[in-house]
């Protein structure tokens, strides 16, 4: 699985801007988004889709982002992890 291009991350364009409202995540290069001085999410692509690689807890976790409702899902998952509601939120801080 390679690292998404220019165009799969113009399909995730919509995806990409919402991360990009987001407190607390920086986009240090079109679609690599840090929290702190930490990694924190990346784009792949494949034959069966498109995915993030998204750190939740310790560890990166891959997450397919093929659709919009795929996302979106992943939007709201984020969003509660940056604002302190994901599960284990003391860790990443």
């Amino acid at each position: 699985m390679k690292h998404a291009g220019a165009e799969a991350l113009a399909r995730l364009e919509p995806l990409i801007a919402a991360l990009r409202e987001m407190p607390g995540l920086r986009e240090r290069k079109t679609g690599i988004f840090y929290r702190g001085s930490r990694a924190f999410l990346h784009f792949h692509e494949d034959a069966a889709g498109l995915f993030a690689d998204v750190r939740l807890t310790e560890t990166f976790e891959r997450v397919e982002v093929t659709t919009r409702e795929q996302q979106q899902t992943l939007v709201r998952t984020i969003e509660a992890r940056v604002n302190g509601r994901g599960l284990d939120s003391r860790r990443a801080r």
